[in-house]
C-alpha cells in the first residue's frame, strides 16, 4: 500500500525484503526489489547503490516491524523518512519512556529494569507480584513471561540472558536490559493506531478492545472496533493520552499505543512508532486507508493536504462491529498447549463483520476454523480470578440452551451465583468420580473454557485442553472469550446470519441491496 500510494504520488520505490512468502506474490509491487537479508551491512549495501544510481529521498523503516527499527540508528543521517531514529529509542528506553509518561501525567503499571537477578527480584518486591518480564526489542513477544514467585521469576531471568541476540551478544548490559513491570490481573487490554503529521496535527485510526484480557499477546487475542465496553469517557482519555504521546515523541507517520484499563483507570503500557499489525485491520474496519496516508505524510505531506486530495476521509459510519480473530495452528500440532500468553502464538488472522459484537464475533470464529457449537455441554474450570466473568458466560450458555459441567471449585462459584451446573467434575487423576478428560474423551462435551492461573493451575489444565485438541473440542482459555462466544451463540440463535459486502457496511446499512444468508 505504502508503493502503491508513493506511485501515485509520482515517487519511486524499492523494495528490501528477504521474506519469499512475501516477495513471490508481490515482487512488483515496487520498482525495485532487493531480496537480501534485512542486515545494517545489505542495508547500507543497498542505500549505496541507490545513491549512485539517483537522488535518493529517504528509507522507510517504520513499515517492516521491529528489525528495520533496530537498524534506523544506524543508517546514514538524515535518510530515515518520518519519526527519527532518536524518537524510536526514545520509546524504547525505559527510563526516557518513564519521564514522558511522567511530564504528561499518564499512569504506567509500576516497573523498573534488571540485568541482574537481584535486581530483577527487588523490582518484583516493590511492586509486587505477578509481574511481566520481556526483553527489550522484541517482535512478537518472544521470551515474554508472566511471573508469580521468585524461582520462576530467576528461570525467567536466566532464559533471557541467553535468548535470541541477547546470548549472541553477550546477554545482559545496560543498553539490553530486562524490562520488569508489575503485571495488572483482569485489566482489558486496548490498541489505538494513529498517525501525526509534520504539522503537528494527529488522527486517531481505530481505538480496539481486547476480547483477552492484558497478558494474552495482541497478536493472539481478539479485538473490537468500536470498543464494546469501555465508556465513552475511558475512550476519550485514550485517545488524549495517545495524541499526547504522539506529539512528544514527534511522530511522523503511523503510532501504535497500548493500554490497560482496570477499574476505569487507563495504563499505558507501551508506545511504538510504527506500523503495528493491526493497521491493516484498522484500516478495512473504518475504511479509511491508514498505510497510504502514512507514506505520504512521511514523505512531506500533511494530513490537511490529504484530506483536499481525497485521500484522508471521514471512517465509515457507525452501526456494525468489527471483529479481529487469530488463526492459531493447535489444530495441526495437538500435543502443544493451547493456552495463550504473552508471547505469540497465531499464524494468521480473519476478520468478522456485523450488526452486533456476538455476531461478528461469531463470523470470526467461523473464519478463523472455529465453529462454535449451537447445543450440548460446555466445560468450564476456571482460575478464581476469572469466575466473576466465567460466571457471567455460564448464565449466557444457560440461557442458549446449554448444560454446564464444572470442576468443583468453578461449580460452586457458579452454583452461588444461581447458575444451574448439570455436571460436577473430579480433579484430573481423582481417583474417584468422572475427570474432565475423560468426559471429553467420552464425547459428552461441545465446548472447553479453562482459564489457567500460575503454573499449578496451567500445569493441570493442560491434560484437559490436550484433550480437547485431540477429539477437536473448541477450546477457550479465557474467560473473556468465554463471554464473547457466549454473546456470539445467542445472537446468531436470534438473529439470522447475512453476508454483505464489506462496501455496504463502510457506505451505511441503510440501503436496500439483498442480502445473503450464510
Amino acid at each position: 500500500h505504502a508503493s502503491f500510494a508513493l506511485a501515485d504520488a509520482g515517487i519511486e520505490t524499492v523494495m528490501l525484503n528477504c521474506n519469499p512468502e512475501t516477495v513471490s506474490t508481490d515482487y512488483d509491487t515496487s520498482d525495485r526489489l532487493y531480496f537480501e537479508p534485512l542486515t545494517l551491512e545489505d542495508a547500507l549495501n543497498v542505500i549505496e547503490a541507490e545513491q549512485a544510481a539517483g537522488d535518493l529521498l529517504g528509507v522507510i523503516v517504520s513499515l517492516g516491524g521491529q528489525t528495520p527499527l533496530k537498524l534506523s540508528g544506524a543508517l546514514p543521517k538524515g535518510l530515515v523518512l518520518g519519526t527519527s531514529p532518536e524518537s524510536i529509542d526514545l520509546a524504547e528506553d525505559r527510563e526516557r519512556w518513564n519521564a514522558l509518561c511522567a511530564r504528561l501525567e499518564i499512569p504506567q503499571p509500576a516497573g523498573g529494569t534488571a540485568t541482574t537477578v537481584e535486581q530483577a527480584h527487588a523490582i518484583a518486591e516493590r511492586v509486587g507480584y505477578p509481574v511481566l518480564m520481556r526483553p527489550s526489542y522484541v517482535l512478537g513477544g518472544r521470551a515474554m513471561e508472566i511471573v508469580y514467585d521468585d524461582e520462576s521469576l530467576r528461570t525467567a531471568m536466566e532464559h533471557l540472558a541467553h535468548f535470541g541476540s541477547l546470548g549472541k551478544e553477550g546477554g545482559l548490559s545496560a543498553e539490553r536490559p530486562v524490562l520488569v513491570d508489575r503485571f495488572l490481573e483482569d485489566a482489558t487490554e486496548v490498541d489505538v493506531d494513529a498517525i501525526r503529521d509534520q504539522a503537528g496535527e494527529v488522527i486517531i485510526g481505530g481505538v480496539m478492545e481486547h476480547v483477552e484480557e492484558a497478558g494474552v499477546h495482541s497478536g493472539d487475542s481478539a479485538c473490537a472496533i468500536p470498543p464494546y465496553s469501555l465508556s465513552p469517557d475511558t475512550i476519550a482519555v485514550i485517545e488524549a493520552h495517545t495524541r499526547a504521546i504522539a506529539t512528544e515523541l514527534e511522530v511522523v507517520g503511523l503510532i501504535n499505543v497500548q493500554y490497560a484499563v482496570k477499574a476505569n483507570q487507563v495504563f499505558v503500557i507501551e508506545a511504538n512508532p510504527r506500523a503495528s499489525r493491526t493497521v491493516p485491520f484498522v484500516a478495512k474496519a473504518t475504511g479509511v486507508p491508514l498505510v497510504k496516508i502514512a507514506a505520504r505524510v512521511m514523505v512531506g505531506a500533511t494530513l490537511a493536504e490529504l484530506r483536499a486530495e481525497g485521500l484522508l476521509h471521514d471512517p465509515a459510519p457507525a452501526g456494525y462491529v468489527a471483529v479481529k480473530e487469530a488463526v492459531l495452528p493447535f489444530n495441526r500440532f495437538p500435543d502443544a498447549d493451547s493456552v495463550l500468553g504473552p508471547e505469540m502464538r497465531s499464524t494468521g488472522e480473519v476478520m468478522g463483520i456485523d450488526t452486533t459484537f456476538g455476531l461478528a464475533f461469531a463470523k470470526s470464529q467461523l473464519a478463523a476454523g472455529e465453529r462454535l457449537p449451537t447445543h450440548g455441554c460446555v466445560f468450564m474450570s476456571l482460575a478464581d480470578r476469572d469466575k466473576k466473568v466465567g460466571t457471567d458466560a455460564a448464565r449466557q450458555f444457560v440461557e442458549a440452551g446449554f448444560t454446564i459441567a464444572a470442576t468443583a471449585g468453578t461449580a460452586d462459584a457458579l452454583e452461588a451465583a444461581g447458575v444451574p451446573v448439570a455436571t460436577r467434575v473430579a480433579k484430573v487423576g481423582e481417583a474417584t468420580g468422572t475427570d474432565a478428560v475423560e468426559l471429553i474423551s467420552s464425547g459428552q462435551v461441545d465446548l472447553v473454557v479453562n482459564s489457567p492461573r500460575g503454573r499449578g493451575a496451567r500445569a493441570d489444565g493442560a491434560h484437559i485442553r490436550a484433550a480437547a485438541a485431540v477429539h477437536g473440542i473448541p477450546c477457550l482459555t479465557t474467560a473473556a472469550a468465554g463471554w464473547a462466544a457466549a454473546s456470539g451463540i445467542l445472537d446468531r440463535a436470534a438473529h439470522e446470519v447475512r453476508v454483505r459486502t464489506i462496501q455496504e457496511f463502510h457506505a451505511g446499512l441503510d440501503n436496500d441491496r439483498p442480502e445473503l444468508p450464510l
